[in-house]
């Protein structure tokens, strides 16, 4: 196995240092940054959402890759921008007002990293403003509304009101979270719904055309 295999095992396993160290190997090794995101972390994230929508993996299983990845990028990310290398497309991602729920988004944030996306991570109890100035200042071709309560998807409502009424270019919006379905998604006109994080990459994928 060489140092690209072994380091997509290693985010696959979840094993942190392990991802730290085979990175830095790698790039010893003379391997391009953009390659080893390309070859060995895409690939990697990408086989964790398939295991995750056949429920051969569950959500800790989902965090303990996504941090492995996390500490791989890390070590990546300084170097592509020093290289000038940039993702081919951006997200805007964040939790709506009113709720405080953020497993569920973080999942969806590191997932799409790993798809190669340059993620703007809002956080949560995001007002419908705040995505609107978000898509403004980063020109995102996607944004991502997540909801946990029932409560909340009112806010899911405002914000996707929001964005179609801010007179910006038009961006792709998905949604999702527990109590979100596609009836709702279809109602509030959303381009795209995802039921886990694991679909949540394929769906954005789609949207942005890079499927």
């Amino acid at each position: 196995m060489n140092t690209l295999e072994s380091l997509s095992q290693a985010v696959l396993s979840g094993r942190r240092k392990d991802a730290a160290a085979l990175t830095n190997q790698a790039l010893e090794e003379g391997i391009a940054p953009k390659e080893i995101v390309d070859k060995a972390l895409v690939p990697a994230m990408g086989e964790v959402g398939e295991k995750f929508k056949r429920n051969e993996i569950f959500v800790p299983e989902m965090l303990v890759a996504a941090r492995a990845m996390k500490e791989a990028m890390g070590i990546l990310e300084p170097k592509l921008v020093a290289a000038g290398i940039k993702p081919e497309y951006t997200a805007v991602i964040g939790t709506v007002q009113g709720d405080l729920h953020d497993i569920g988004k973080n999942l969806v944030a590191v997932m799409w990293k790993g798809a190669n996306f340059n993620v703007i991570d809002l956080g949560t109890n995001v007002p419908p403003q705040a995505f609107v100035d978000a898509i403004k200042e980063h020109k995102p071709q996607l944004v991502g509304l997540s909801a946990l309560l029932t409560t909340t998807m009112p806010a899911m409502v405002e914000t996707t009101r929001a964005i179609r009424s801010s007179g910006l270019p038009p961006v792709k919006i998905i949604v999702g979270g527990a109590p979100i379905t596609q009836q709702f998604a279809d109602e509030i006109g959303a381009d795209g719904y995802a039921p886990d994080a694991g679909s949540a990459v394929d769906r954005a994928r789609e949207l942005v055309g890079a499927a």
